[in-house]
């Protein structure tokens, strides 16, 4: 089976892949002093769990496919593969590994890999032109042209973030649950809190799609054919409320690892 894994800034999510199907999957925070033999003894309790592998850590385990965020994590995670799964092909991501997907901005080796990973995924799953819109720690849209061409995006502060630094900067607020409020018009604090951050983000969502639609398709073009697709761990929260988003994808990025580990790595 291939072991998958996406670090993000806050949180790192993996899978577990038997052909092309996720069978199992974890979520953990990301915390950027673990070392190599931390992360071997957590990813060891992990699966240890599950009844498709075994109980030695790597038993059951044929290939591995990382992207991350974090340097420091990335680092750890390359001793990880060379010490506890030596005899395992693994792929981590970055400049040099072959994705498939052109980067057209003006500093490729700048993209987040995690990004260009869920432009693999959306390519292959939906066709271009396409906009993934990434809830993590900060709220990602890339741009995907109709020739598989990763074409740029924005980036803008995410879901918690801002629930945050309202509670720091605000002298009167406090940090809240990320719930649907009963109304738009808040009858108190914490409700109006929820509301400009739920509908909030479902404005800016629908205004960025619609404005890089537009500029994907050009003048001649219908934004209405871009594909629009929603992945990460707070996207549920804003699937109600957007107009443009027409697929959710939670584990798109555990998806294009897998798409990306089978172009590197030759099956014999």
């Amino acid at each position: 089976m291939l072991l998958t894994i996406d670090v993000g800034n806050t949180h790192t999510v993996l899978g577990l892949f038997d052909g092309e199907e996720i069978v199992e999957h974890w979520r953990i925070s990301t915390d950027a002093r673990r070392t190599a033999d931390e992360l071997a003894v957590l990813l060891n309790g992990l699966m240890g769990m599950h009844p498709l592998l075994g109980e030695e850590l790597g038993d059951g385990i044929d290939g591995i496919a990382i992207c991350a965020t974090v340097p420091s994590v990335l680092h750890e995670l390359r001793e990880v593969t060379r010490r506890y799964y030596g005899d395992v092909p693994a792929v981590l991501v970055e400049p040099g590994v072959k994705t498939g997907v052109p980067i057209l901005t003006d500093n490729p080796k700048e993209v987040g890999a995690d990004r260009i990973i869920n432009s693999v995924a959306a390519i292959e799953l939906y066709g271009g032109p396409a906009i993934v819109v990434d809830f993590g720690t900060a709220t990602t849209f890339d741009a995907v042209t109709a020739r598989g061409e990763y074409a740029g995006g924005a980036i803008a502060p995410g879901i918690e973030i801002s629930v945050e630094a309202l509670g720091v900067k605000g002298a009167q607020l406090r940090k809240i649950e990320l719930t649907r409020p009963r109304s738009v018009i808040g009858k108190n604090t914490v409700e109006a809190m929820q509301s400009g951050i739920l509908y909030g983000f479902a404005g800016q969502v629908d205004g960025v799609v619609g404005r890089m639609a537009r500029e994907l398709v050009g003048p001649t073009g219908d934004p209405d054919d871009v594909t629009v697709i929603a992945t990460g761990g707070l996207a549920p929260m804003v699937l109600g409320e957007s107009t443009v988003i027409d697929e959710h994808e939670p584990w798109l990025t555990l998806i294009g690892l897998r798409m990306v580990y089978e172009r590197n790595v030759s099956r014999n």
